[in-house]
């Protein structure tokens, strides 16, 4: 590494890697590029524009000269660029996702690439075709994923902050298994040049950091319009924005105490809804001779272990003590996201990994005899399994005949979750300011659809971390398990996960969520939180970072 280490920092990156394996590569390690800001050969003016307004210089303060980590299905050209696959495994990158750029700008350093589930495909990171991910805090426990490299590292302190990718919880469920801070930013608010493609209309890159105040200054860096991105956008007029200006002060900006949340109000999710409404779902299919086995295994995943609802509860009951007003609130549709979810997922993913052939790039068999032996080797050879299910399931609900049936009907399905949130939330800004949200948050906000509430507190996932072996969650379940953090891809929501607390020596990250672009909302209930109940971590962690 080139980077200007703390004193005793390489021994402790290195005996950390040693124990939980976050890096697919690390740099300075044999056959990794040394670190520079940016790439010797790289530099931001070419092929991109960074994101604008730019990176304010308050959050600059917390990114400059300081080393980060990138999931490695982002691209930094001359690193690593496997995503977690066999197939792209030596594979490097030509070019550099202009989030990383932005992050080069504010004088961050990046020293290394992440593990993941192969092509962000997993909630355990186990799935990766390169290596195996342990949890900081019990190293017998998954980190999660699909994020999981990106997590480990940041909750064992050898970076302050990492990117990572969120398509149905892949950021946020990670935060929460390893106890640290995991956003997920509003659909289009950051560029997903340079993020390899699995579910386009659903995903985006996401920030896990090790405080509230460093995500808001990584969000800050990296979000707003690229012209390489047309589905990126600029914060709308009126979206409240993340520093206060100059003539002005926030308790966010001044690093102060935490600011006063008696303003603020939170609609409260009640497991227990949920749990019921899937329950129902099961006796539903039941009765009309459904495989009962699948949806009895789904309505059991969306149960919450004691631990978790413990975790939850004191949340809400920190939040009411803060100043904020719990409202109990419902989302009708949301029993049905995560088949809804999986099926636009898996169609979408059909599509953008069919790319991966064998010719252009990455492995191939040593002979085939014509083009589609080379295809169907290299897959075989490539591909996991999780990875040949998805592209299966994709390619079955977009046959001829069934896309009304399923695909079709999942996006319908998706209109309605988006529909049940903007009812509580809001629909979208349309207030005077600028691009970059000049006005004040408090001022009052010009909606056709007014807000019942700030944002909606929610669980993240059903358990806290949980082992391998024959105890662990079934893939099935695994799967069933993502109700709580797949409806807000599904309707291109902000959504930010943190730890509430800690239980049986594992933390328990909650989530809240909020209307299109009100990130700083989020961030401001988040950081109230940690201001005060300050987050845990793992034994042996070390604050390298300030």
């Amino acid at each position: 590494m080139s980077y200007k280490q703390p004193d005793g920092f390489l021994s402790y990156v290195k005996e950390w890697e040693e124990k939980i394996g976050a890096f697919i590569e690390l740099s300075g390690e044999k056959g990794a590029p040394v670190s520079q800001s940016p790439p010797s050969g790289e530099k931001p003016e070419d092929g991109g524009a960074l994101p604008r307004p730019g990176c304010p210089e308050k959050a600059a303060a917390l990114i400059r000269d300081l080393p980060f980590a990138v999931k490695d299905n982002i691209a930094v050209a001359g690193f690593s660029l496997s995503c977690g696959s066999k197939l792209l495994a030596g594979f490097r990158s030509p070019y550099t996702a202009t989030a990383v750029r932005a992050l080069w700008a504010a004088g961050a350093e990046l020293i290394g690439k992440t593990n993941l589930d192969e092509f962000g495909m997993g909630s355990s990171t186990d799935n990766s075709g390169i290596k195996k991910t342990n949890n900081p805090w019990d190293l017998s426990r998954v980190p999660g994923g699909s994020s999981g490299g990106s997590a480990a590292a940041v909750a064992a302190g050898i970076v302050p902050f990492a990117l990572g990718s969120d398509t149905g919880g892949s950021v946020r469920q990670p935060a929460a298994f390893c106890g640290v801070v995991g956003l997920k930013p509003t659909y289009g608010a950051v560029s997903r040049y340079g993020l390899v493609a699995y579910a386009s209309s659903l995903e985006g890159i996401g920030v896990l950091a090790d405080s509230a105040a460093r995500a808001r200054a990584v969000f800050a860096a990296i979000r707003g319009r690229d012209p390489l991105d047309d589905t990126s956008r600029d914060p709308p007029a009126g979206a409240p924005p993340l520093y206060a200006p100059a003539d002005k002060t926030t308790p966010a900006s001044t690093g102060g105490d935490p600011p006063a949340l008696s303003g603020f109000s939170i609609g409260v999710l009640s497991p227990e809804a949920v749990a019921r409404a899937v329950a129902q779902t099961a006796a539903s299919g039941m009765n009309a001779g459904g495989k009962t086995g699948a949806l009895e295994i789904a309505a059991q995943a969306a149960e919450l272990e004691s631990e978790v609802r413990r975790g939850f509860e004191l949340a809400k009951e920190r939040f009411a003590s803060m100043g904020c007003s719990l409202v109990d609130v419902e989302i009708p549709s949301l029993k049905y996201g995560v088949p809804a979810y999986y099926t636009i997922a898996a169609a979408e993913a059909s599509a953008n990994l069919a790319r991966f052939d064998g010719v252009r790039y990455g492995r191939r068999p040593p002979m085939a005899e014509n083009p589609g032996e080379l295809v169907d080797k290299t897959r075989e050879a490539g591909f996991g399994d999780e990875v040949k299910l998805r592209i299966l399931l994709g390619t079955f609900v977009l046959r001829s005949g069934f896309q009304d049936r399923y695909y079709l009907r999942a996006q319908r399905i998706r209109a309605g979750i988006k529909a049940n949130f903007e009812a509580l939330l809001g629909g979208g800004y349309t207030g005077e300011g600028d691009a970059g949200g000049a006005k004040n948050a408090a001022a009052p906000e010009k909606d056709s659809r007014a807000p019942r509430v700030d944002a909606i507190l929610l669980p993240v996932f059903p358990s806290r971390a949980f082992g391998r072996g024959p105890s662990s969650l079934s893939a099935f379940a695994q799967k069933a398990a993502d109700l709580y953090t797949c409806c807000a891809n599904l309707a291109g929501l902000p959504a930010i996960s943190f730890p509430a607390s800690l239980e049986g020596g594992l933390p328990v990250g909650v989530q809240l969520l909020g209307r299109a672009f009100s990130e700083a909302k989020l961030l401001d209930l988040v950081e109230a939180y940690e201001g005060a109940y300050p987050f845990p971590h793992p034994q042996g962690y070390r604050a390298f970072w300030n």
